[in-house]
């Protein structure tokens, strides 16, 4: 799946970036982000008109990433609650695995006061991945800590596996970045949701101010939507939950499925190192 939404989306006609361009252009630890489901020919459409603006992360050829990432949350799934409550200050604590290359990191998320986006990172040992133990759990207590937000790695668990394709551009002389995620899938127990292939995620990732590729996406039809990977998972994998607008969303874009796939190729072409 990765090679085939490079070629959906029409990659090759960008200019490529490397990893270290792309950060120091646009890593955007403190940013805001806003969050489209477009079509895939809408997608495809997007990238083509920022061509001039937006290099595309280019890692030794290949221009998209397998992404597998665990959701930790309370027994009472406080960070799912207080996205669906619209708290002010939000919180996600995850494990990410770059699947091709077998580089890992512990993320935590948080809201600052002004709504806008915050991200500390650390990065582990991918044999870790899915796991909060060591330095791990030290770095995710502490950016807890920070926040103001009583919660400790103590009272976590695995709540949810997110997969997904990502392409990731970037505009370096702005510093701003979309990304486009294809082939995301969410995972919880024996349970599954998919999304609709036909579509995408799109996020932007910026200032406050729209960037020019939230007014192209005004253009072409898409419209903001206030949607989390792992609230998307736990909404519709988890019976019981109360119903929501996250939901509703949700269940018109995603499929769910009550047996497990077969799991991903992403896993089988981790690298060891």
């Amino acid at each position: 799946m990765s090679s085939s939404l490079a070629a959906d989306l029409g990659l090759s006609a960008l200019r490529g970036a490397t990893l270290a361009e792309v950060d120091a252009a646009a890593a955007l630890q403190h940013r805001t982000d806003r969050k489209y489901l477009v079509p895939l020919d809408r997608a495809r459409d997007l990238v083509a008109r920022l061509a001039d603006s937006h290099h595309v992360l280019d890692l030794a050829g290949r221009r998209t990433t397998g992404y597998l990432s665990t959701y930790f949350d309370t027994e009472q799934l406080g960070a799912w609650r207080a996205h669906v409550q619209g708290r002010r200050r939000r919180w996600k604590v995850r494990t990410r695995l770059y699947a091709e290359d077998g580089l890992c990191r512990v993320e935590v998320k948080t809201k600052d006061g002004r709504g806008a986006t915050v991200k500390h990172a650390l990065r582990i040992p991918h044999h870790t991945y899915g796991r909060l133990d060591g330095a791990a759990a030290g770095f995710v207590d502490g950016v807890l800590r920070a926040a103001d937000i009583p919660v400790t790695t103590a009272a976590l668990s695995p709540a949810a596996e997110i997969r997904y394709v990502r392409a990731a551009l970037a505009d370096l002389d702005h510093g701003t970045r979309v990304t486009l995620d294809g082939a995301l899938t969410c995972h919880h127990g024996d349970r599954t949701a998919a999304l609709d292939p036909g579509h995408v995620l799109v996020e932007t990732k910026g200032g406050t101010r729209p960037a020019p590729a939230d007014r192209l996406l005004l253009r072409l039809g898409a419209r903001p939507v206030s949607l989390s990977k792992y609230v998307v998972g736990r909404s519709l994998l988890t019976p019981g939950l109360p119903d929501n607008d996250v939901r509703r969303l949700a269940r018109a874009h995603f499929t769910a499925l009550t047996a497990e796939p077969q799991p991903a190729p992403l896993l089988e072409r981790t690298s060891a190192a």
